[in-house]
């Protein structure tokens, strides 16, 4: 897999969908936010304007880039509204939308464990970074999906997607073990900021 130069940048997972609750693979399926997901929406808004109060960065100078999906461009519409100043304008870019699972979608996470085919997280190995289900794809696919994108990223940009793809995020720009990020649970309600290499977690103040 190609090397890239990672730029800092600021990146936000949606906020919860009645699947993200129920357990239920979603993947390419253009699932709404519910009324928790809306508000760890508003809450990262305020979060995000601290952190680049704090930083001394100006929200104007930085590029906004969305998955497609209606939970993360109804997430980063909420965020905006946190700040007082008119913004750049979204780009939306179709490289930020989940990874999708094919014939699994819409399926719980304990349902896709009897198929014996899939494994739920917890459950992966390494080997599972090539597990394409039928009609889906892999976390392959959508690593070389996100290094197509990352040769147009630049410093001072901010990024709201989803799970899968900071889970890729992870391995990509910190080196993560695939078995551990495979394995991993990307929050809700927390920006994520990667910075020379390394990510940094920081929670927004629950209000859900």
């Amino acid at each position: 897999m190609q090397q890239v130069t990672w730029p800092d940048f600021y990146f936000a997972r949606h906020g919860e969908t009645d699947w993200n609750r129920e357990r239920r693979y979603q993947g390419s399926r253009d699932i709404p936010l519910n009324a928790t997901g809306q508000k760890q929406a508003d809450a990262n808004g305020h979060l995000l304007r601290f952190l680049l109060e704090e930083a001394g960065d100006d929200p104007t100078k930085f590029r906004w880039y969305a998955s497609p999906l209606s939970r993360a461009s109804e997430t980063m519409e909420r965020m905006r509204a946190a700040f007082d100043i008119a913004l750049p304008e979204v780009i939306y870019d179709e490289r930020l939308v989940e990874i999708s699972f094919g014939k699994f979608e819409g399926l719980l996470h304990d349902e896709i464990a009897r198929e014996r085919e899939a494994l739920a997280p917890g459950q992966r190995d390494s080997s599972y970074w090539h597990f394409r289900p039928e009609e889906g794809e892999n976390y392959d696919d959508l690593a070389h999906r996100l290094l197509d994108f990352a040769r147009g990223l630049t410093d001072h940009s901010i990024i709201v997607a989803h799970g899968g793809v900071l889970r890729v995020l992870r391995h990509l720009v910190e080196g993560a073990d695939r078995s551990e990020v495979l394995n991993w649970a990307p929050p809700q309600g927390v920006i994520a900021h990667f910075v020379g290499g390394d990510m940094k977690l920081h929670a927004a103040q629950k209000t859900w």
